[in-house]
């Protein structure tokens, strides 16, 4: 009963944690390699923190939009750390901002998430503080240098993620059995899931696995190169949104990865 388009989308009531340490990482990586492109950068920068500062503590939406009510996500509250380690470094590079304040809220994030955000028993970080739940958006830890790749925190959840989430090779978001999402409906594997596996992978010196995982990805472009959000490996058919800008993104963020020498990648950060 789909409609070609669709006009709206709950999301847009929604609370994304994550996004505030998306966009502080974009504006600190066009700081290293274009410079300040906009006058306003820097007051833009502060207002996110301050905002951040004041609510990093709440439970949100995720990056996966849930429906089924806020939670203290993992991958959200390491984002909010994400946005926080990129101000500090901007203060280090001039931005004006009270950078010790800062620094002490990004280490009580990381410490609150290495103490609630980590599963001992299965050796592995999780989808929300104290749930058993696995989850793809785990894979950016190291990417994003929350921990050193060689960390056996960070080591035990790449391999927990994989042998869980991978299935006929590409990764699920997280097991919707279950995961409690509100859509309760089954879904196709996720292509930008499944790059993040591939430079985790490589992050963690497996550069010959990620570079297997990274071709079969290729392998399903169709015709001008383009992906869809989802796929589906039993009919080899795409699935959700087409052309997905995420999905492309992933790719480009995987050639760079394993473009370079045999060493293990270093988080781009």
């Amino acid at each position: 009963g789909a409609a070609p388009v669709r006009i709206g989308n709950a999301a847009a009531d929604q609370f994304q944690l994550d996004v505030y340490g998306e966009v502080m990482d974009t504006l600190h990586h066009a700081g290293r390699h274009v410079g300040n492109a906009h006058t306003r950068q820097g007051e833009i920068q502060v207002e996110m923190l301050e905002f951040l500062e004041s609510n990093w503590r709440e439970p949100d939406e995720g990056i996966w939009e849930v429906r089924s009510g806020r939670q203290n996500f993992t991958h959200s509250k390491v984002m909010a750390w994400v946005a926080l380690d990129r101000a500090v470094r901007a203060c280090d590079n001039g931005l004006n901002g009270p950078r010790d304040r800062w620094a002490a809220v990004r280490d009580e994030v990381h410490a609150l998430v290495c103490e609630r955000g980590y599963d001992a028993d299965q050796q592995s970080f999780t989808q929300a503080f104290g749930s058993p739940v696995l989850d793809a958006s785990l894979l950016m830890l190291p990417l994003v240098g929350f921990l050193p790749a060689d960390d056996p925190r960070i080591v035990g959840t790449v391999q927990a993620v994989e042998a869980k989430l991978l299935r006929n090779g590409f990764m699920a978001r997280y097991d919707t059995t279950e995961a409690d999402d509100g859509l309760g409906e089954p879904e196709g594997a996720f292509l930008l899931c499944t790059f993040w596996l591939a430079q985790a992978l490589a992050c963690i010196g497996r550069r010959q696995d990620a570079r297997t995982v990274f071709e079969r990805l290729l392998a399903v472009r169709n015709d001008v190169g383009l992906l869809a959000e989802e796929y589906d490996p039993v009919s080899g058919r795409f699935l959700g949104n087409f052309p997905q800008a995420y999905s492309h993104v992933g790719l480009i963020n995987t050639a760079i990865a394993l473009g370079g020498s045999d060493q293990p990648v270093r988080a781009r950060c």
